[in-house]
């Protein structure tokens, strides 16, 4: 029963942490649509977004046939992150760097997070080898968010 436990409440931080990148990504896909010339970036972040949904679909049903409730919401710390970008935003602006920038540091936070979580020995194999595979599109993501910010000069 408490590796059950352990393992709904890690499958929920996974939740948590993919509504975190869907609620950034959204921000960011606002931020865009602003720049006439960032038109590009709105097909990826819409990949992105829906990338996590599906990441929720799949962790939700382990979370149901193991019994637990599916959380709803983001992380307090994506929360204050959020924020802290809206105030920083008012001060200097946004520009595609910027975006990118953030968008990195948000695949840097859901690619640590599935690291963690995969280093816990509790979780059953069949659980391991979704989130692998989850993690392994993540940084597929993760290189070509980086890959479009270095591309700006």
């Amino acid at each position: 029963m408490e590796d059950t436990a352990k393992t709904l409440e890690l499958l929920n931080d996974l939740v948590l942490i993919n509504n975190d990148r869907i609620a950034g990504y959204t921000r960011a896909l606002e931020e865009v649509k602003q720049e006439e010339h960032d038109y590009d970036l709105e097909p990826v972040f819409l990949k992105l977004i829906d990338d996590s949904r599906r990441y929720k679909i799949q962790i939700g049903s382990e979370i149901q046939a193991l019994g637990g409730e599916i959380e709803s919401g983001t992380t307090l710390g994506g929360k204050i992150h959020r924020a802290w970008l809206a105030v920083k935003e008012n001060f200097t602006g946004t520009d595609r760097r910027t975006i990118l920038e953030e968008c990195e540091s948000t695949e840097d936070a859901i690619r640590n997070t599935y690291d963690d979580i995969l280093n816990d020995i509790t979780l059953p194999a069949y659980i391991i080898d979704m989130l692998d595979e989850q993690l392994q599109e993540i940084l597929i993501s993760h290189d070509e968010i980086k890959e479009l910010r270095d591309s700006v000069h």
